[in-house]
């Protein structure tokens, strides 16, 4: 959670591109590809909600990038900036949210892959109760890895989005024969009608964007302010561009499996003998580094949120509920309606954190002060960012009106407000909490100026300051035992030092970590 001191931020633009590319080339993103066929498009249908979604998503997602190379932290903690050091837990529990729907499709992903392979060795014991031991052992492998192994997944990575794009490269060979792109859906829609369901497709392609919004910052960061910020905007786009091509694969190929919510197992059975084996090898380690990296990075956070947990505790903690979450939503639930679910709720409590952090990234030029964004961290108050208690109140309100319309609004399977109908049954819940929320930030703004003292020397951009407020609260220490617990001790530096190590191996760059 520290800011990476200038002699670390040593990586460039083009380190930024190849990690948020290869962020974005998992299998979690292909089994998001199957579900607009398995709603019931047609493949034309299921490609345009596809681009229509990415490219929104990419839009509202570049500036986030910014973030991180001016605040030199990830942008969880940078939100403290604009809801108060403690208010900014709303970008920790978005990222939670975000774990725990990325780290369940992967656990998915991998499992089925594990059944599928043993199911060709013997098909008696590729049932329910296998995929049950399969899920529980891919995640105690990811814990596992969170808690002693990181570094090792890390020095993989640098293989397995290459190995990604081969294997569906490959895919396309051993499967074009098959593939019906003029496919034209079940006839009939999940959601009742075509644009219900198209906009709901629409929406489970943007939250994968969106869902990258807390952890941009985790690799900008890393990049110093000598390179222009619009090459990092810039990069956000290309990589999420690039995320067409799994999803596209997804989609090509979910028509051809007898059943969506087994599409691994489907697409293992269609396959040529010689697709097989690389096909799941690459499977089960692209799902368990999806997996891993959803899980290590939140429980970093978490365990800032709730600083009495270590990292350990808080990773545990969070995949515990995670794993609670992965058989509830495979053999309880519809596995299309869960994952419609929780890409409805990040999509809801994205929405107005994205438009809040724009709006303030534009009134605060770009402006961060990065010791007093670590006030909550080390256990201390005041700062610059301390607004009420730590919360400033204009983007905690702003944030529960467009969290609220925005739940209110929803339309999916298992998520329906009593106001989803106010656009003829048309999910428009992301985009109205987006516009809203901003709108009320902004007027807040106005009637209510923040601090001067929050602004550079330059001023606000497009909104007044409290020119009274010049001097921001003094920081002072409130809990001794915390600030020295959070300091790092011999063995978490080393550790760290590790993983920086592995990420230098990914990107080409040395990020060591400063004592």
């Amino acid at each position: 959670m520290e800011p990476i001191p200038p002699e670390a931020r040593t990586s460039t633009p083009w380190d930024f591109l190849r990690i948020a590319t290869g962020s974005v080339l998992t299998t979690a993103t292909v089994l998001l590809g199957t579900l607009p066929i398995a709603l019931g498009l047609s493949f034309a249908a299921a490609t345009t909600a596809i681009v229509v979604g990415v490219v929104i998503g990419a839009v509202l997602l570049a500036p986030l990038a910014s973030i991180g190379q001016r605040s030199h932290t990830n942008n969880a903690v940078s939100s403290g900036a604009h809801f108060g050091v403690t208010g900014r837990v709303v970008g920790s529990i978005l990222s939670l949210m975000v774990a725990i729907t990325f780290f369940t499709l992967s656990v998915w992903v991998c499992g089925d892959a594990v059944v599928a392979a043993i199911g060709l060795a013997n098909p008696d014991l590729a049932n329910n109760v296998t995929a049950a031991i399969a899920y529980g052992l891919t995640a105690l492998a990811t814990f596992a890895i969170c808690v002693v192994g990181y570094r090792w997944l890390l020095a993989a990575n640098k293989f397995l989005a290459p190995a990604m794009l081969i294997l569906m490269a490959l895919g396309f060979v051993a499967l074009g024969g098959q593939m019906d792109f003029g496919y034209s859906g079940t006839g009939e829609y999940l959601l009742g009608g075509f644009w219900t369901t198209w906009f709901a497709a629409l929406l489970i392609v943007m939250a994968n964007p969106i869902s990258y919004g807390p952890f941009l910052g985790d690799w900008s960061r890393y990049v110093p302010q000598r390179f222009p910020a619009r090459h990092l905007r810039l990069a956000v786009i290309v990589a999420q561009i690039s995320s067409l091509i799994p999803f596209i694969f997804g989609a090509a190929t979910a028509s051809l499996v007898p059943d969506a919510a087994a599409y691994i197992a489907g697409l293992v059975e269609i396959s040529p003998a010689w697709y097989i084996a690389p096909l799941i090898v690459v499977l089960i380690g692209g799902s368990l580094g999806g997996s891993t990296s959803s899980l290590y990075g939140t429980g970093l956070d978490f365990s800032s949120v709730i600083p009495r947990l270590n990292r350990v505790q808080a990773t545990i903690a969070v995949g515990a509920i995670s794993i609670v979450l992965v058989f509830l939503g495979r053999f309880v639930f519809n596995l299309v309606d869960t994952v419609n679910a929780f890409t409805t709720l990040i999509l809801v409590l994205a929405a107005p954190w994205v438009s809040i952090l724009l709006v303030g990234y534009l009134t605060r030029r770009g402006h961060y002060l990065v010791e007093d964004l670590q006030v909550f961290n080390r256990g201390q108050e005041g700062g610059a960012y301390w607004f009420t208690r730590g919360f400033n109140v204009r983007s905690m309100v702003a944030w529960f009106i467009g969290a609220a319309l925005g739940l209110l609004t929803a339309h999916t399977a298992l998520i329906s407000g009593p106001l989803q109908n106010i656009a003829g049954g048309i999910d428009v819940s992301f985009f109205l909490s987006f516009l809203v929320s901003g709108s009320v930030y902004y007027v807040a703004l106005w009637l209510f100026p923040e601090p001067a003292y929050v602004f550079p020397e330059a001023g606000p951009r497009l909104a007044p300051a409290d020119r009274e407020a010049v001097t921001a609260p003094d920081i002072v220490t409130v809990d001794a035992k915390l600030a020295r617990r959070r300091l790092p001790s011999v063995t978490e530096l080393q550790e760290e030092r590790q993983q920086h190590r592995s990420r230098s191996d990914v990107t080409d760059s040395v990020t060591p970590v400063s004592d």
